[in-house]
């Protein structure tokens, strides 16, 4: 199974950021983790970009991959254009948030991706890019 798993802005600041919401972890430490979780059956190829306009391409160029893991960040509550990219994409899609995003600011309960989404993962802060790879372990 290969998997793209995309963050959006600023989670390339993670073990910077405030870390009630988003924990201690680096990006980089995050993924290894996943990478670990996922063990042989799923190859995990991951991007990262604080562009709208980036994570809509790599999204495009992705068409052929099973399955993408997407935490659009700050993008979750402001893109239709990552919904309507989301939505071309067949394979699986999951949602994930380190934070739990409907209980914080009411701004943030606007969430422009989880309907094109299979399922979301939040709240958890790294944990829940870990219950991704075993929700597509389940799938494989």
């Amino acid at each position: 199974m290969r998997v793209l798993v995309i963050n959006g802005p600023n989670l390339n600041m993670l073990g910077k950021r405030p870390k009630e919401h988003y924990g201690t972890l680096t990006l980089d430490e995050i993924n290894n983790l996943m990478i670990k979780e996922a063990g042989n059956a799923i190859h995990l190829d991951f991007f990262q970009s604080n562009c709208e306009g980036e994570i809509v391409s790599k999204i495009q160029q992705s068409l052929d991959y099973d399955a993408i893991i997407i935490n659009p960040a700050a993008y979750t509550h402001t893109s239709v254009a990552i919904h309507d990219a989301l939505e071309i994409f067949s394979g699986l899609k999951i949602e994930v948030h380190l934070s739990e995003v409907d209980n914080r600011e009411d701004f943030r309960r606007i969430n422009f991706v989880r309907d094109v989404c299979n399922i979301c993962f939040s709240g958890g802060h790294e944990k829940s890019y870990l219950e991704a790879i075993k929700y597509l372990k389940k799938m494989m």
